[in-house]
């Protein structure tokens, strides 16, 4: 029997990966936009339409993906979606990433914690769990 007990699952959450989607087809929109604009195509504005239908779909073909993702810390570690175990001991650091949390372990690696409507709350739980850890 495992001596490990779930302090917190973390999961996505729907309105931030909107939000986020938005934002990166409005970026997108200005880019594919400008460029065009800058090399004196007329027809500039099919880059927002472009932007916008491209993004809108991507989010919508992957939205159940990504929002089912859920992550899981215990006492012992952060067990990541794809079945990787983080060690608690291993976490170097957690910091909040446009909406995400962005964990880093002591050689460097980088996993990323998606779509979360209050990153602080679930940096807070996880730097108490490496601290207790």
């Amino acid at each position: 029997m495992s001596d490990e007990t779930e302090i917190a699952v973390f999961s996505g959450n729907k309105a931030v990966y909107i939000r986020v989607h938005v934002i990166m087809a409005v970026v997108g929109a200005m880019l594919i936009s400008g460029a065009l604009y800058l090399v004196n195509n007329p027809d500039w504005w099919i880059g927002i339409v472009g932007s916008f239908a491209g993004i809108a779909m991507r989010g919508y073909y992957i939205a159940d993906e990504q929002l089912g993702f859920q992550w899981r810390l215990t006492n012992k570690a952060l067990h990541a979606p794809n079945d990787r175990a983080i060690q608690l001991s291993e976490i170097n650091l957690a910091r909040s990433l446009l909406g995400s949390v962005q964990v880093i372990t002591h050689e460097g690696e980088k996993f990323l914690i998606k779509y979360q409507a209050e990153p602080e709350t679930v940096i807070a739980e996880i730097n108490r769990a490496v601290a207790n850890g």
